[in-house]
């Protein structure tokens, strides 16, 4: 049953991001048919921003209602929203309305704001309700999220989505001139998909009842309820764990003289928050971590993945987004045999993940030339730092899942709640220096022009 238990804990996991990280692989075969062509991307990160509603009404009722909410008929709305959401995007993805004399994809942006509200909402709920499981089971549940990536941006690699044949055409000099020169030169053509779009969606769709699946016989089979903690819970609450501490508390006092000068000072310091285990100072170093690593890892480096990748070629792309996403189950993997819960380390690794990521943003900044692009060193170096930029932040996330899940089941909601403020920090931000400033050019796949 604990093996079981596992995998389903991965499935439910894999249904957190599943429908928007499948909208944003399939873009190179959606924005073609499309009136919005390569201004959607741009109106997807409006949409996702939006959709933070959801997650924000999710934190507001667990702190000014405690009780009120019932977080699992909330899980089970929001997953048969993204089934339906996914399938009904298989029929009216290319479906067009006329909004003041212009035809705009309506149905399109509408069904991703609801697959948006889902996924956005699942981080304040799918994570504290793994708070009813046993510890160990957050962390599979961490790789099901980080898979949430990787299988749809795999069924797209399958698919054929970006695939680039560089063929030698004829460029014309002087159109107009009688004697017009042409020469040749490579230019990118997109092969076409193994099978369509309507296809991929309907796959979208039966994850989302795959997830919806995992969840049912995590929250109501017998057998998996005795892989639950011995506990009783009530509206999120664990009782069981709470009266623990309390006698936990009350053998400490009971042990403890009644002056301490010594440990008086150290006792002021503890917060309220939680367990009290951790300082305000402690608490809000673990949230700013948090917040910094999403917001780098969901929107800031992934909004220049192309414009760091495509000047070294087609193929830097594809392995970069493929090890990268390799890379995100995998530092969960680590975490499941190595739950350190060092706040030191959490602060290295942090600052070495950022080290990389500037190293990243650097060659985004340089595109379409960046250093050593005529060389293979140039790509092995920007394939391994985008591997080690998520193999490290990733393994950040994890730590500060384990430590808030040991802080109770408002830590993990809070947590929720951070992840989606510090993606959309960091989306607002980038926003504007890509779509509206152009402070980015992109790269050719086929053809560069920078002197060596």
């Amino acid at each position: 049953m604990s093996l079981l238990t596992h995998v389903l804990a991965c499935l439910f996991g894999m249904g957190s991001w599943v429908a928007i990280n499948g909208m944003w692989v399939e873009l190179p075969l959606i924005v073609p048919e499309i009136p919005e062509g390569w201004y959607l991307p741009s109106y997807l990160t409006v949409l996702i921003q939006l959709a933070n509603m959801g997650p924000l009404f999710i934190t507001l009722m667990h702190r000014f209602h405690p009780g009120k909410l019932n977080e699992v008929g909330v899980i089970y709305t929001i997953i048969g929203l993204g089934i339906v959401a996914s399938f009904l995007l298989a029929f009216f993805w290319k479906e067009t309305v006329d909004v003041g004399g212009a035809s705009h994809s309506i149905p399109l942006l509408i069904l991703t704001f609801f697959l948006s509200t889902v996924d956005c909402t699942s981080s304040v709920t799918f994570l504290p309700f793994m708070m009813r499981l046993k510890p160990q089971y957050l962390t599979t549940y961490f790789i099901g999220e980080g898979l949430s990536g990787l299988v749809p941006g795999l069924v797209a690699l399958f698919q054929g989505v970006g695939v680039v044949k560089c063929i030698n055409q004829t460029h014309t000099m002087n159109e107009t001139s009688e004697n017009s020169t042409g020469s040749l030169e490579l230019q990118a053509w997109y092969q076409p998909a193994n099978f369509s779009t309507q296809i991929f969606f309907f796959f979208l769709s039966f994850m989302m009842v795959v997830c919806l699946g995992a969840f049912l016989l995590l929250n109501c089979h017998p057998s998996i309820g005795r892989e639950r903690k011995n506990n009783r819970h009530l509206n999120g609450v664990v009782l069981g764990e709470n009266a623990e501490l309390c006698l936990r508390q009350n053998n400490q006092l009971e042990q403890k003289p009644m002056i301490s000068p010594v440990e008086s000072p150290q006792t002021e310091t503890r917060s309220s928050f939680g367990t009290g285990k951790y300082s305000w100072m402690q608490i809000l170093f673990i949230f700013v971590n948090l917040a910094w690593v999403n917001a780098l890892t969901n929107a800031v480096l992934p909004s220049v993945q192309s414009y760091s990748c495509l000047p070294y070629g087609n193929n830097a792309y594809h392995l970069s987004a493929t090890l990268a996403a390799v890379a995100n189950p995998m530092a969960c993997f680590i975490a499941m045999f190595l739950p350190i819960r060092s706040l030191l380390l959490m602060g290295g690794l942090t600052v070495a993940g950022s080290g990389i990521g500037c190293y990243i943003m650097a060659m985004a900044a340089l595109s379409p030339c960046p250093l050593l692009i005529h060389y293979t060193t140039g790509t092995f170096l920007i394939v391994t730092a985008w591997v080690l930029f998520v193999l490290t932040l990733s393994y950040v996330k994890v730590m500060i899942g384990i430590i808030l899940r040991d802080e109770g089941h408002s830590a993990l909601v809070w947590c929720g709640a951070v992840v989606q403020l510090g993606s959309m920090i960091g989306a607002l931000t980038m926003f504007p220096l890509i779509s509206v400033y152009n402070l980015f050019q992109s790269g050719d796949p086929c053809n560069t022009h920078c002197p060596k």
